[in-house]
Formats: C-alpha cells, structure tokens, sequence
C-alpha cells in the first residue's frame, strides 16, 4: 500500500474532482487513478479500524470505500465481518453476497462466506460455497478449505460428509495435521477407537502434541484397554503442561 503521505492528496483531489485534470492518453485518467488510490485509503484504514476492534470507525471507512469503488471484494468482505463483529448478521450476509457478486470466482471470500453461513448454521449454502472454493483449480490450500467444510457438515452434524470432506482434504495434501485430528476425534465420537489412534499417530508424526492432544490420546488407550499407553500419554501430560486443565483432570482422577 502507498504510504499515506502520497495517498492523501490523492484523496483531496477525488473530493474537490472539479478542479482535477487528466494528466495521461491512457485509458486510465487522472480522476479515475484517484478513485482508486481515495477508495482503497480508506479501505486500508477500514481494515485497520477492524483489526483493532473499533468497528463502527471500521464500517465508516468501508463503506466509503465501496462507495468510491463499488467493485472492491476486499472491502465487501471486510465490512461483512465489521457487521458480525457488530451483531448485524443480515447487513453482514449482504455485503459477503455483494463480494461474491463482484469477484465470483475469489474461492477466499467463498470460504470465508461459507464459514459465515455454518456459523449461522445454513449448512446447505455453505456447503455449495465451500464446494466452489475448494474444487477451484486456482485454490493451492484447497486442503484447509475441505477441511472447514468437513467441520461444518460435522457441526450440522452429518458425519458421513465430514469423514468425505477430510478425506478429501488428506487427498489434496496427505499429511495435512488438521484433517488428521479432524478425522481422530470423528472416529472416537463414533466409538472407532482403533482408527482414532491410526489418524492421532499420523497426527502426532509430523505436529508438535498440544495439552488436548495428549489428553485425547490417554483417553484413546484407555478406550482400547491400554493400560500402559494411557499411563504414558499422561504421564506426558503432567510433565509437559502440568498447569493445563487437562492435566488437572489426570490429577484429579488419580
């Protein structure tokens, strides 16, 4: 982004625009260059406003932004989580359809649109955007994308389409950590106890164990009759976070 000390006359001259002349043959005038220039100052200062959360200095700034350019996806999408961070869940679903509208084929915003929609529980409509985005030649880390759509349809719950989706997620990148655990807490909630520990051990071959993973992992073992792996898992546990909660359960059954 240019730094505001070029941008800002910019601006002044988009708002006193009579006074403006084209200084270029191109296609592109002067005026319209600064249109563009104003429009994404204030989205930037928008996007700044949200990241800090003051959102109604955020949403000023946005929809000024779309405004001045009303094809900016960018600026849709960020006033679209200023309105949820806001509770205005309906003004916030019209500006995330507005950035589909403007950039159909952007498989971000129809990941980020679709997490909106689960949120929300619209389950369907999410599940077509997070297909969209997640078969788009284009999307390089369509793995995290099939990967949201598998907890959703598992939040619905409709847990045959979440084991498709993280399966799917793990043929797009076969280690991918995520779906792995995904897939082992799946198969624990479905009393699947063996193939729990297969997708943990694969889990826990390439990722660092969080508290919650070594708890998780006792409680496979335990499930399996394991006395021994269980002993071990939290014994871990206790060693490596012993202030967690998880361990303060260990404890506390002992």
């Amino acid at each position: 982004m240019k730094k505001s000390n070029l941008i800002i006359p910019s601006a002044i001259c988009f708002l006193l625009m009579a006074g403006c002349v084209s200084t270029t043959t191109g296609t592109i005038t002067e005026p319209e260059r600064n249109d563009k220039e104003a429009a994404d100052l204030n989205y930037q200062l928008g996007a700044r406003y949200y990241n800090i959360g003051n959102y109604n200095l955020a949403r000023n700034r946005l929809l000024l932004a779309v405004e001045i350019d009303p094809k900016m996806a960018a600026a849709y999408t960020t006033l679209a989580l200023t309105y949820e961070a806001l509770d205005n869940q309906r003004l916030a679903r019209e500006a995330y359809e507005k950035a589909i509208r403007v950039a159909p084929r952007d498989f971000d915003i129809q990941n980020t649109y679709a997490v909106f929609l689960c949120r929300h529980q619209d389950y369907s409509q999410a599940q077509n955007y997070f297909d969209k985005a997640g078969s788009h030649p284009e999307n390089d880390d369509a793995e995290v994308t099939l990967t949201n759509a598998g907890v959703c349809m598992g939040q619905k719950p409709d847990l045959a389409a979440a084991e498709k989706y993280f399966r799917m997620a793990l043929d797009h990148k076969v280690n991918y950590a995520e779906a792995l655990l995904q897939l082992c807490l799946l198969k624990f909630q479905q009393e699947e106890y063996l193939g729990a520990r297969a997708f943990l051990q694969r889990y826990m071959s390439g990722a660092i164990p969080t508290a919650g993973v070594l708890y998780l992992a006792s409680r496979i073992e335990d499930m399996l009759g394991n006395d021994r792996g269980k002993t071990e898992f939290e014994d871990q546990l206790i060693r490596e976070f012993p202030t967690s909660p998880e361990a303060r359960k260990v404890l506390g059954a002992g």
